[in-house]
């Protein structure tokens, strides 16, 4: 005859379990990931949508929620760590029904890799769910979502209204986070500051080193003019024009700007400008020769 109603339920979990067993040894065992990714990948989609009895049910999200984990530690190990909060929400479709263990692995996973950015709605979905305030890891969650996202992303205000409005701190926990919260505003307002100052600083150094090189082209183009001036009584038809060029040219080549470099801009620009001065200086109306280009 055929099978009992129950056990024909159970075959998907046993299958599922089999290859979780699977998937842990090839990562743990034999480090081989790919493997361990495909098995896990296999095992939830043997689980398929939950019908069962009650337990059936709790059993089956367990061994789905195990895949899961040793999913994400496998494609972390392959480097493939912006596949893991899509690939593990096409298991749950949507943030609000992510295991715990699941959303615990994926905050510290983005907050290892310096992208907590990833999990900010995310976390916030899950945390504002009515359903996940009544789990015992909800506390522990908010903790972890609060100092590897939302304070390394600057959302300060966002985070005191998450512990001013949680039910599970009592007031002491709540006056720890608020202090939490006022000291991580106070260093990123210190490194902002910092970050200025420096910017500041380096302005000034390009300043200065643009001075320098001004200095320097105004100088050589002054002997210029002055060896120009002493021999325009005899090469009245010399291209003067081309020459003044050619040997401003040479000095660009000589410093050896790069035209490539946003920093070389304001050097090329001051150049010009200098170039266009000591021309019109060279070649005032009262010592202009006669030029023929």
């Amino acid at each position: 005859g055929s099978p009992p109603a129950a056990a024909m339920r159970s075959e998907p979990l046993v299958q599922a379990a089999s290859l979780l067993e699977e998937a842990t040894d090839l990562l743990v065992l034999h480090r081989d990931f790919a493997a361990a990714v495909e098995r896990c990948e296999a095992g939830c989609d043997s689980l398929g949508p939950g019908t069962g009895p009650e337990r059936c049910e709790r059993l089956s999200e367990e061994v789905k929620c195990s895949l899961c984990v040793v999913g994400i530690q496998a494609l972390a190990e392959m480097n493939r760590w912006r596949e893991v909060l899509s690939w593990v929400l096409q298991y749950y479709h949507v943030p609000e029904h992510l295991p715990p263990k699941v959303l615990e692995l994926c905050i510290l996973l983005y907050s290892k890799v310096r992208d907590p950015q990833v999990m900010l709605e995310v976390g916030s979905s899950w945390l504002t769910d009515q359903t996940n305030k009544s789990l015992p890891e909800y506390g522990s969650l908010l903790e972890l979502y609060l100092l590897h996202v939302l304070l390394p992303l600057g959302r300060f205000e966002g985070a005191e209204e998450l512990v001013r409005g949680c039910d599970v701190f009592d007031s002491q926990q709540q006056l720890a986070f608020l202090g939490t919260i006022c000291e991580s505003r106070c260093q990123w307002a210190q490194q902002e500051e910092m970050h200025l100052a420096a910017e500041e600083q380096q302005d000034a150094a390009t300043e200065s080193v643009l001075g320098a090189l001004s200095q320097k082209l105004l100088t050589m183009l002054t002997l210029l003019r002055r060896a120009l001036r002493s021999m325009s009584s005899h090469f009245y038809l010399f291209p003067y024009k081309k020459m003044l060029l050619a040997t401003f040219l040479l000095y660009l080549v000589v410093v050896r700007l790069d035209p490539a470099s946003p920093t070389s801009l304001p050097f090329i620009y001051k150049l010009v400008q200098l170039f266009r001065q000591a021309w019109a200086a060279v070649f005032s109306p009262i010592h202009r020769p006669p030029i023929q280009d």
